[in-house]
């Protein structure tokens, strides 16, 4: 288990790096940010100043390794617009965007999970077919196409709720659903197609020729086993939940963290989107983490596996 854990852990941390590192190299090859941030009207040696004092005249990899021991130190830099510190910036909006992502979150699993189920209990039925032309439709429609309709619908067209801001809760069901339906859409085709997996298999037959009534059988041995796939896809959920807001708070001009990042990318504001997607990546790394644990939990024959290695 302690080998397990410690591979785990070391591949976690070289995905770190590597994002990092990627993030790093791209944001600065994709423009100036000095030119940006002083405008193409700054004089020279404004810029050029700007340069110095934020340490962009140096040689690339000299910036790296400043940037990425700074990294290793807790310090992950400040915002080249106003100057107050990344995480600080970051920090303020991470309640904003749990305020949508949390509860879209909890409507994907509260509609996906029993729709696949109850998709893959009714195959070929009426039922079956409801539910996958729903799925498909909430998975093909992106998600600025779809918050857009339901802006044009409920906002515009009935006035029913208000088409962006954060004033009061109300705002804050349009991008809600707009993030739930899709991701409840997946997570129902997940779902039916492990448990369709699942109940064809040989051990599912047996049970049901013993004479082990049906509730039982799906309860106990179908479900179980139909988790273990299904964890993933709402591992990566999870993981997502702050990159996946990104679309939305854009649509909706709610102030989050998905938003800051556009802003950020906008303005070449390095710190800020350096330290976004460093805790995109951390919280991926984490939840991909916590599946992997949970695999060991919900399948005995992977736990037995780990014990022998």
């Amino acid at each position: 288990m302690l080998r397990f854990l410690g591979f785990r852990l070391l591949r976690a941390a070289v995905t770190i790096v590597l994002v990092v590192s990627f993030a790093f190299l791209v944001l600065r090859l994709s423009g100036d940010p000095a030119q940006i941030i002083m405008g193409a009207d700054a004089p020279p040696e404004a810029v050029a100043a700007f340069r110095q004092a934020w340490g962009l005249e140096e040689p690339l990899y000299v910036q790296y390794l400043r940037y990425f021991g700074a990294i290793l130190r807790g310090d992950l830099g400040r915002s080249m617009r106003d100057g107050r510190e990344a995480i600080t910036l970051v920090a303020e909006r991470i309640p904003a965007t749990l305020a949508l992502t949390v509860p879209a979150l909890l409507i994907k699993l509260c509609i996906g999970i029993p729709a696949g189920i109850t998709a893959a209990l009714h195959r070929n039925s009426l039922i079956d077919r409801a539910v996958m032309v729903l799925a498909v439709a909430g998975f093909t429609v992106p998600s600025f196409v779809l918050g857009l309709l339901l802006v044009l619908v409920f906002a515009v067209q009935l006035g029913w709720l208000p088409s962006g801001g954060q004033d009061s809760w109300r705002h804050a069901i349009l991008p809600i659903v707009t993030m739930g339906v899709g991701g409840a859409a997946v997570l129902a085709r997940f779902t039916r197609s492990a448990m369709l997996e699942v109940l064809g298999q040989p051990y599912i037959r047996t049970a049901s020729a013993k004479g082990v009534p049906w509730r039982a059988v799906v309860w106990g041995h179908a479900l179980p086993n139909a988790a273990i796939p299904t964890v993933t896809i709402i591992g990566f959920m999870v993981g997502s939940l702050i990159a996946g807001a990104v679309v939305v708070e854009s649509v909706f001009s709610w102030p989050g963290v998905g938003r800051l990042l556009v802003v950020a990318v906008a303005n070449r504001d390095l710190a800020v989107v350096q330290c976004i997607l460093l805790l995109v990546a951390a919280t991926m790394v984490t939840a991909n983490l916590v599946v992997d644990l949970l695999y060991g939990a919900l399948d005995p024959r992977l736990r037995n596996a780990v014990r022998g290695a």
